[in-house]
């Protein structure tokens, strides 16, 4: 890493995973926990939904990006990592902004697991009903 291109770093957050992200000018090598993208997020759909950032702001093999994501399954993580990267991306360049936030990568997802109610068997659900 050069002097003149420091790390950027953000987190993303989806669901109940959380995502660090730290970016730096490079040759475009990705490691999520240690490990490359395609080993980490084991289908095409969901590095594809990760790095969605970097496709839409243009930055292909451009960027060596690292993460360290916690929490949540495979989607929530797909998630917090392209939320993360969308951030990163706007702090390295405020000119992206415009893009990312056309295609919805900047806002939170705040939908969550609801919780399970006392006396009930679920968050909705509800015992059988018998009127006699």
């Amino acid at each position: 890493m050069s002097a003149k291109s420091p790390a950027i770093t953000a987190v993303g957050r989806r669901k109940t995973a959380s995502a660090r992200i730290r970016l730096s000018r490079g040759t475009g090598s990705i490691s999520i926990n240690g490990k490359p993208a395609e080993e980490y997020l084991y289908t095409e759909a969901l590095v594809k939904a990760a790095t969605a950032p970097i496709r839409i702001a243009g930055l292909e093999g451009q960027l060596d990006i690292s993460v360290n994501v916690i929490g949540g399954g495979p989607n929530g993580q797909a998630g917090a990592i392209s939320h993360g990267l969308a951030r990163a991306i706007q702090k390295m360049d405020a000119t992206l902004r415009a893009p990312l936030k056309k295609e919805g990568l900047l806002t939170r997802d705040g939908r969550m697991r609801e919780r399970k109610k006392p006396g009930r068997p679920g968050a909705r659900k509800r015992f059988q009903f018998s009127k006699r």
